[in-house]
């Protein structure tokens, strides 16, 4: 993996030496170049490193709302969970456990918003902005308090590729880490838990029906918070993809808006897991392309309009899907036992 990282925009994070391997054109991008462009293994080497903390943070926002409550505070718990995860690998834990520590992380500030949404019956938005904004503060104190003298992050030793996919044919796979492959793996666990299991029945009885629910047995108090807490764990492992597997340092502004993306594709995915990978991958495709517009473009174009043009893309597509997206019917509506 290449130590130095080519960072553009609110969510495009790229290596050089995939691009370096790319031909460039001052004069813009011809058809042909783009279709080299589009075959190209290390294109989709860089949708697939781009779209993994997306999958991540999709899934775990998804599980939240499968239950009815949203979950703004993924931003910040995103980014505290870079933080926490890639501060333990720092001190000495293995990467693993640096995974597990983001994921521990996330849980926590899934317990409170699930204590403030769910045991309070709070405003979902308000409590879910307060989380992201206290998150993010610690995250940045701790960093703060932890390094008071140092001008450049500190580094770790990241996670490998999977070179043991070598020759399989897998080219874009062998070339992403094993994080990549844990959310690859994700999505259609999350989709037989969701739709296979009835603990899954019960997340999504208490998102569209909780009086129903309850009438049934089921604590929805309960299964809120599992699904909270679960969805948030997730949101800190997405989180330390950044620091464990993408980069190898922590700065900040470095989750920069993913989160909220996650927030988006949630609803382009109609809450379904299996639309949620496709809808991450479909935007760190434009995301990837816009980072080779830029650099083939020259000064034609002004670079913001390439910035732009992933989340213009982005915003067609859903507002192409999301008109009938069927969305959980107690979705942000508190639930208070015995009401009616």
């Amino acid at each position: 993996m290449a130590s130095s990282p080519l960072y553009t925009g609110a969510s495009s994070y790229i290596f050089d030496s995939e691009w370096q391997s790319l031909p460039c054109s001052a004069a813009g991008l011809p058809m042909m170049e783009l279709l080299d462009t589009l075959a190209a293994p290390a294109f989709w080497t860089a949708v697939l490193r781009i779209a993994t903390p997306l999958i991540l943070g999709t899934l775990g926002v998804l599980l939240c709302e499968r239950a009815g409550v949203l979950n703004l505070g993924i931003e910040g718990i995103m980014v505290a969970g870079a933080f926490s995860g890639w501060l333990a690998v720092y001190l000495g834990l293995p990467l693993w456990a640096g995974v597990g520590v983001a994921a521990l992380t996330g849980a926590v500030f899934g317990l409170l918003h699930a204590f403030l949404t769910v045991g309070l019956a709070l405003s979902q938005h308000v409590s879910g902005l307060g989380i992201t904004l206290l998150a993010t503060s610690l995250s940045y104190y701790g960093y703060r308090v932890s390094f008071p003298k140092v001008d450049t992050p500190p580094t770790v030793t990241p996670f490998a590729p999977m070179q043991w996919l070598d020759g399989t044919g897998l080219s874009a796979l062998a070339a992403q880490t094993p994080m990549t492959l844990l959310a690859l793996l994700l999505v259609p666990l999350i989709g037989w838990l969701l739709y296979r299991t009835p603990a899954g029945l019960a997340i999504r009885m208490v998102g569209e029906n909780p009086q129903a629910a309850e009438g049934q047995g089921v604590s929805v108090a309960a299964t809120r918070t599992a699904a909270i807490v679960a969805g948030s764990a997730l949101m800190g492992v997405a989180g330390a993809f950044l620091t464990l597997s993408a980069f190898n340092a922590f700065f900040f502004n470095m989750v920069n808006g993913r989160g909220w993306i996650c927030v988006a594709l949630v609803v382009f995915a109609s809450w379904r897991p299996g639309k949620a990978l496709l809808g991450a991958i479909l935007f760190a495709f434009f995301d990837a392309l816009q980072l080779r517009l830029q650099q083939s473009g020259g000064a034609v174009l002004p670079y913001q309009l390439y910035l732009m043009l992933p989340y213009v893309l982005s915003i067609l597509a859903l507002v192409l899907v999301a008109r009938k997206a069927a969305y959980p019917q107690a979705l942000m509506k508190p639930y208070r036992k015995g009401e009616r």
